[in-house]
C-alpha cells in the first residue's frame, strides 16, 4: 500500500503513542484524524496537525463520524493498567476494538492495525517465544482482554476489502511514556522504587519510533491477517534499563529487594511500596520475544537502539522537568 496522502484514524490519539504516530504519519505525507476522550490530550494532538474528534471507541455514534472517509485505522485506545475490573477492561479493550473495526469496515476503510501486546503470552513463557506460542491470560484483565480483542478482530480480516493486522508490542518507552518512564522516575523521586531480585530478567523494550516504523511497514507490505511481535530485539536486563533511567532522570541508583518481600509490601498498598501485586508480575518477566517474523516478513529493523532511545528520552525530560521533579 502506498501510504502517501492516505487518511489515518488513530484511536486514543492523545496518548504518547498516538501523538508520536501523528507526527511520523504526517511526515510520511499522510492525513491524520484522531479519536480521543480527553479534551486536553485532544488539543495536544491537534497542535501536531491532526483533526481530532472528542470521544471513545466504545461510542459507535462518535465512531460513525470519526471513520468517515478514512483509509486506515490504527487502534491504540486501551486500558493498560496491571489490574482492575475485568468487565471494564472488556468494555474498552474488546468492545471498543470491535466497535472501531466494524464501523471502519462498514464505512469503507481498507486496513485496520490493532495495537495488541506481547503480554498475551502471560508472564511465564519460553525464551524467544514466537507468534505461534501459547497465549496465557494469567487471570489478569489486561492479558486476558488483549487475547480476546486480538481473536475477535482478526475474524474480520478480508484482504480483498478490509485487511487486519495485530502488533504484539513489547514494553513501549520514550518521551512522554508513563509506564516505563514517568511512573518509575516518579517512584524513584519518592524513594519507593526498588529493583526486584536485583533486576534480573528481561525487559522487552520497544522505542516508540520503532513501533510506528513497524506499523507503517506492516501497512506498506499489506501483511493482512498476520500477527507480529515487535521489540527492539535487545537482551536488556531490568537492572540495566532502570539504572539507565535513573541516570537520565538524575536519580540515585535504586536499591534491590527480594521478590517475596516486595510482594508482601504490595499487600499493604500505601504503607511501604506504591506497587500492586499484579504489577510485580509485569516487571519481573524473565525472557524475550522473538521478532524473527517481523524481520523476515516486514523487513523490520529497529532504527533506534537503547543508547539513542535513552538519549532522546533524556532530552525530553530536560525540557519538561516538572513531570519528574529532581
Amino acid at each position: 500500500m502506498d501510504l502517501n496522502r492516505k487518511t489515518l484514524l488513530i484511536t486514543g490519539i492523545g496518548s504518547f503513542i498516538g501523538q508520536r504516530t501523528t507526527e511520523m504519519a504526517i511526515d510520511r505525507g499522510m492525513n491524520v484524524v484522531g479519536l480521543e476522550p480527553l479534551p486536553e490530550a485532544a488539543q495536544q494532538a491537534e497542535k501536531k496537525g491532526a483533526r481530532v474528534i472528542i470521544g471513545s471507541a466504545t461510542d459507535e455514534t462518535v465512531l460513525e463520524y470519526a471513520c468517515k472517509d478514512v483509509d486506515i485505522v490504527f487502534h491504540t485506545e486501551s486500558i493498560t493498567q496491571a489490574s482492575g475490573d475485568l468487565e471494564q477492561f472488556r468494555l474498552t479493550n474488546v468492545k471498543g476494538t470491535m466497535n472501531a473495526a466494524t464501523v471502519a469496515k462498514r464505512l469503507g476503510a481498507k486496513a485496520f492495525v490493532h495495537l495488541s501486546s506481547a503480554l498475551v503470552y502471560g508472564f511465564q513463557y519460553p525464551d524467544q517465544i514466537t507468534e505461534e506460542g501459547s497465549l496465557r491470560g494469567e487471570n489478569n484483565p489486561f492479558c486476558q482482554t488483549k487475547i480476546e480483542s486480538e481473536a475477535a478482530v482478526l475474524k474480520l480480516n478480508d484482504p480483498s476489502s478490509f485487511g487486519v493486522i495485530a502488533l504484539r508490542a513489547g514494553d513501549i518507552y520514550g518521551p512522554e511514556a508513563d509506564t516505563w518512564v514517568i511512573r518509575p522516575l516518579t517512584l524513584m523521586q519518592q524513594k519507593v522504587f526498588v529493583l526486584i531480585d536485583g533486576g534480573r530478567g528481561t525487559i522487552n523494550h520497544l522505542y516508540i519510533d520503532n513501533l510506528v516504523d513497524g506499523m507503517l511497514l506492516a501497512l506498506e507490505q499489506e501483511a493482512y491477517g498476520e500477527v507480529f511481535n515487535l521489540t527492539d530485539g535487545a537482551q536488556t536486563s531490568w537492572k540495566d534499563y532502570y539504572l539507565r533511567l535513573a541516570e537520565i532522570g538524575g536519580m540515585p541508583k535504586p536499591i534491590s529487594m527480594p521478590r517475596f518481600l516486595v510482594k508482601k509490601a504490595a499487600q499493604f498498598k500505601g504503607k511501604e511500596l506504591d506497587i500492586s501485586p499484579e504489577a510485580i508480575d509485569f516487571i519481573t518477566r524473565q525472557h524475550s520475544y522473538s521478532t524473527e517474523k517481523a524481520q523476515r516478513v516486514l523487513g523490520f529493523k529497529p532504527r533506534i537502539d537503547l543508547d539513542k532511545g535513552m538519549e532522546k528520552t533524556a532530552e525530553w525530560l530536560n525540557k519538561h522537568p516538572t513531570l519528574c521533579p529532581r
